[in-house]
């Protein structure tokens, strides 16, 4: 059993080097930061680095609700933006 593990560590150690040989280890992380901005005639939930929008919606206040389901989902924050783009408000769900 214990050249079993052993053989395991090796492995694992390889890996975790090819990745870090690769450039993979260095890059960022994912963000799950949900943004609710004006769109068209009304309002949208899009994820932090993307191009296109999660969810559209009438009211900012729906839109504010569905982003507060998915950053809580995901321990992430939700911006809100002002109908100019400005930044209104930030809501944090990231737990410590």
């Amino acid at each position: 059993m214990s050249k079993q593990n052993t053989l395991l560590n090796i492995l694992q150690e390889l890996v975790e080097a090819i990745i870090k040989a690769l450039g993979y280890a260095k890059m960022r992380k994912r963000t799950w930061n949900q943004h609710v901005v004006p769109y068209e005639e009304g309002w949208a939930v899009r994820r932090e680095g993307n191009k296109r929008i999660t969810s559209k919606h009438r009211k900012q206040s729906t839109a504010i609700t569905k982003a507060k389901t998915l950053a809580k989902r995901y321990d992430a924050d939700v911006i809100i933006h002002r109908k100019s783009g400005g930044v209104r408000d930030r809501i944090s769900y990231k737990e410590d």
